[in-house]
């Protein structure tokens, strides 16, 4: 039998990038402050795991202007939304797994 856990993905296994993700899935897009808020982090460390799920193609980058102040949103791109759905589905497998 495959191990359970190959199907979960490293790079979400940081819990501040799976929340950075699934709010970002369940957002068309949001802004850096906004994710900052919700998620409880501090700039340094939510610009290091954005920029790590940035490398990996998992989210774009979004840079605007609003009333001359600089604005950045993020979006999850389709790789991103694939991998994210896929390690729910491997989690959900563990989670079967454990109630046998």
């Amino acid at each position: 039998m495959k191990n359970p856990f190959d199907n979960l993905d490293k790079i979400l296994e940081r819990s501040v990038r799976l929340q950075i993700m699934s709010v970002l899935m369940a957002n068309d897009s949001y802004d850096f402050n906004s994710l900052k808020e919700v998620i409880g982090s501090t700039d340094g460390a939510l610009a290091s795991h954005i920029k790590a799920l940035e490398k990996e193609k998992y989210i774009s980058v979004i840079k605007t202007f609003i009333d001359r102040k600089p604005n950045t949103k993020y979006k999850a791109t389709e790789r991103g939304r694939k991998i994210f759905k896929a390690h729910l589905d491997g989690l959900e497998q563990l989670i079967r797994l454990q109630k046998k």
